[in-house]
Order: structure tokens, then C-alpha cells, then sequence
């Protein structure tokens, strides 16, 4: 089901004020969501109230649309919200005729059951409105529900068991990424050749492993 078109039963359409995040922001964070948002509504609101069906891990999904003044990033108001808020939110992020989706995997602090950690992020690119096609399927349980849309995020298709081990292997990915990248830069920058034969060595190594790792979900 599009995105855009959830059912009458979960259409919330409330404003949200920005200054409601004040507690949870210093100075800088505060003119940032004055500057560069524009407008943040909850759109919808997904649990057993509202369609018939229930979850443990993820027990409600919410859906806000955040209008930005200006085409950049706002991944630290992002997390703001997001550990103010226990529940699982997508954000549908808008600026003109440009979208982008992002929803963090999260659990509550221990310490403070009204705030949330978070596990890991799911993100997309921008791209145009009328070009998403991204959805929910509204069925078995919220959690499903809620996987299958990391799921289309990552383009992984559902090849994992759970959550847990999506993060695992986009964690796993992402850290043998950063290490090729440090590798390359390494080797840019090394002055003799005997260390750059090293690098290129170790390079390869990681590179084979990246490999291995990606072709496992193939």
C-alpha cells in the first residue's frame, strides 16, 4: 500500500509544534529547527487502535511529514525526535517537489523508559514525489510491518529473519566500507613503496571480504 495512501482509519493530520523538542535540544539544535524546518505534521498513526493488528517489538508505527526551507540535512533534529518519541517513526522528509524517507530501529532507555536509543538508521536518497513508490503492507503483525519497509529501504527483498539481522549485516557492511576508504587513503598518501604494498595487500584483503559479505545474501 503507497505510502501516500494509508487507510481513514490511521490519518492523524495533527500539527507539531517545533519548539515541543526544546527540552531535548541546546541552542544550536533549536535555530536549526527554526531555520530549516518549515512544518511538521503527524500524518499517520499505525497500532492495534487503528487497523487490526498488533506487535510486540514494534508495537506502533508513526508517520511524520517534515517540511524543510531548504534542501539539507537534519539527521541531528531527526535523532532529537526520535529518542523524545518512544515509538518508531518513518519520517517522510519533503522539500518542493523532492522526498526522502528515514525510520530508526530503536528500544527504550533502560534508564528512562520516556526516551528512546537508537539501534540503527534506514534512509533513502531524494528523489521526486511522484517517482516513490516506497509503501506499508499492512499485514501478519506491526512488526512485519515494519520490517518489510527496512526491508524496501535497504532493497535487501526480505532476505533476513528478522531485524536484528539486518542490522547486523548493514553494520558489518558499512564498517568494511569505511575501512576500504581509510585504506585508499592511506595508500594515497604513503611515501614509500614498500608500505604502500602493504596497504595495497591489506586493500584487497578487505576488499575480498566486502565481497564475501555482500554475496551472502545474493
Amino acid at each position: 500500500m503507497n505510502i501516500y495512501n494509508l487507510p481513514q482509519s490511521t490519518i492523524v493530520n495533527r500539527n507539531v509544534p517545533k519548539n515541543a523538542f526544546d527540552e531535548y535540544s541546546n541552542s544550536k539544535q533549536k535555530r536549526m529547527f527554526t531555520d530549516l524546518i518549515s512544518k511538521i505534521t503527524w500524518k499517520h498513526k499505525i497500532s492495534s487502535e487503528t487497523i487490526n493488528l498488533s506487535g510486540i517489538e514494534v508495537q506502533e508505527i508513526q508517520l511524520f511529514e517534515i517540511q524543510l526551507k531548504e534542501k539539507n540535512s537534519i539527521r541531528p533534529l531527526l535523532d532529537i525526535i526520535d529518542k523524545a518519541i518512544p515509538y518508531h517513526i518513518i519520517f517522510i522528509i519533503v522539500f518542493e517537489n523532492e522526498v526522502r524517507f528515514r525510520t530508526a530501529k530503536k528500544h527504550l532507555n533502560p534508564l528512562n523508559e520516556n526516551n528512546a536509543v537508537i539501534d540503527w538508521v534506514f534512509e533513502t536518497e531524494w528523489a521526486n514525489q511522484g517517482d516513490s513508490a516506497y509503501g506499508l503492507e499492512l499485514k501478519k503483525n506491526i512488526d512485519s510491518v515494519y520490517y518489510n519497509f527496512c526491508s524496501e529501504i535497504t532493497g535487501e527483498d526480505k532476505k533476513f529473519d528478522s531485524i536484528a539481522e539486518m542490522i547486523s549485516y548493514q553494520s558489518e557492511i558499512k564498517e568494511l566500507e569505511t575501512n576500504i576508504e581509510r585504506l585508499k587513503s592511506l595508500i594515497k598518501n604513503a611515501k614509500q613503496f614498500n608500505r604502500k604494498l602493504e596497504l595495497n595487500v591489506e586493500l584487497n584483503r578487505v576488499e575480498g571480504e566486502l565481497e564475501g559479505v555482500m554475496g551472502r545474501t545474493r
